[in-house]
């Protein structure tokens, strides 16, 4: 060994985002000029520095070279103590390469990110936010999660009520709003509310959210139905209240007279009326143009209305950008097996019945998002893997236009889940469905740029089939 080394200090302590340098002394134990060559090795190889890169040296000189250490503020970094080492190559003996080896150690930090996906939820009876906590820090965190509000107006189910989450990693929490007081009729109310994420000696991270309780009939139908209930009274009052009075002609014209011919005791007989003649005959109807046809527009027995057209994810879309020309809305709806198509929900609303039901297909159409593309994947009879496989092509459309994946004929396969997309892969959509004999399977987003085009709703199993599902973008 032609070379000697020291470390100083040997062991040391550095912030997340700050930086600490060592100094490398060297000394030449040889007996010619050498030049060295300096590589730090070890876990924190990636954020240290070595100034200068090379060193020149004379037999039995000494020189330095500092080592600055600077961990970036991330998960990255993570806390704890990190050995570190520094390889020292001499050009004329290559193999007598050294490595002295110190140690520093990254002070823990904290730093946690909360937001509610979506902001809002709507409902009448109950509203399901999501809740997605990131851990920025380079410690695991411990935490608790709660909801409140002004007034009390809401109780919270949160599942699960306290999370662990690892250093860069993030968790879903689940909630579920109630009212406490359910609106009959009338407009929906805005019920704003908080959820708290809770550590130990921490104050708590709120983010705040909006639940918008609906109103089960409206105002007007409310109104109608008040009027109606007061006719009605008014109308079986007058009833009660109102006796005819009848008078005889005849008992008044004899006491006018003063004569009596029956005793008083034996009120005079009435003959009752006799019935009036029936006519000779009565006209047959006529064969056409008669009553029962009203002029041609009273619609006869063996006439039928037409009927209205469905309305579609497009039809509900079209409605939201009118209200929101800058906003970005997605519409959709599912058609039931035995059932038919449910109506259209947008934007984060449950569209189908969690726990009941077999859904075939699905509409989807978008309104300033740059249009969208799905495609259906359905339960497979003949499969020997246990999945289903791919049913049609890609169906696209531009904004305001519909989508259709899957089938609607009677006998077509239960759908297992289905591809979707915004912008042709480039925009963000995301989705949420509930399986059969499971449960929700959890908000998943797709992600531009790193491989995928689109994301996927449900799953690949044979036997789990889709019967609710939520997309937002």
């Amino acid at each position: 060994m032609s070379l000697w080394t020291s470390l100083e200090p040997a062991s040391t302590t550095v912030d997340p985002g700050g930086s600490t340098t060592v100094r490398l002394r060297l000394r030449n134990t040889g007996d010619v000029v050498d030049e060295y060559r300096f590589e730090p090795v070890g876990s924190l190889a990636p954020w240290t520095v070595v100034e200068p890169a090379t060193l020149r040296l004379y037999p039995g000189t000494t020189g330095t070279v500092d080592l600055r250490i600077a961990p970036p503020r991330t998960a990255d970094a993570a806390a704890g103590p990190h050995p570190y080492g520094v390889r020292i190559t001499p050009t004329e003996h290559p193999e007598a390469a050294a490595v002295p080896e110190g140690n520093v150690t990254v002070t823990p930090f904290t730093e946690v990110r909360a937001e509610l996906v979506p902001p809002t939820v709507k409902g009448r009876l109950r509203g399901r936010p999501k809740l997605a906590v990131d851990n920025l820090g380079n410690t695991r965190l411990t935490a608790s999660v709660n909801g409140s509000d002004n007034g009390d107006q809401l109780s919270y189910e949160v599942r699960p009520g306290n999370v662990q989450i690892e250093p860069g990693r993030a968790a879903f929490v689940q909630a579920v709003l109630k009212p406490r007081r359910i609106i009959w009729f009338g407009a929906k109310q805005d019920r704003p509310y908080t959820l708290s994420v809770q550590r130990s000696g921490v104050t708590p991270l709120k983010v705040e959210g909006t639940y918008v309780q609906r109103g089960f009939l409206p105002r007007w139908l409310a109104t109608c139905l008040g009027l109606f209930l007061a006719l009605a009274v008014t109308f079986v009052m007058l009833w009660i209240a109102y006796k005819p009075q009848v008078r005889t002609a005849a008992t008044e014209k004899m006491q006018g007279a003063g004569v009596s011919t029956l005793p008083p005791s034996a009120p005079p007989s009435l003959k009752a009326p006799s019935s009036p003649e029936a006519p000779a005959s009565v006209p047959a109807a006529p064969a056409s143009g008669g009553a029962g046809d009203g002029g041609g527009g009273g619609g006869g027995a063996g006439s039928k209305k037409p009927k209205a057209p469905a309305a579609t994810a497009a039809t509900a879309v079209r409605k939201l950008a009118a209200q929101d020309p800058d906003g970005r809305h997605i519409c959709y709806r599912a058609f039931v097996a035995g059932e038919g198509w449910t109506d259209a929900e947008c934007d984060g609303e449950t569209a189908g019945t969690p726990g009941e039901g077999t859904i075939t297909a699905v509409n989807v159409a978008v309104a300033g998002a740059q249009g969208t593309d799905t495609r259906a994947y359905v339960h497979d009879p003949a499969s020997t893997n246990g999945e289903g496989k791919y049913f049609d092509p890609w169906s696209v459309a531009a904004d305001g236009g519909d989508t259709y994946a899957g089938s609607t004929k009677k006998g077509a396969p239960h759908m297992l889940g289905f591809a979707v997309n915004v912008d042709k892969g480039r925009g963000n959509v995301c989705q949420d469905t509930y399986v059969h004999d499971g449960d929700w399977i959890g908000l998943v987003c797709d992600q531009p740029g790193a491989g995928l085009d689109f994301t996927y709703a449900g799953t690949h199993d044979n036997n789990q089939w889709i019967q609710a599902l939520r997309l937002t973008v």
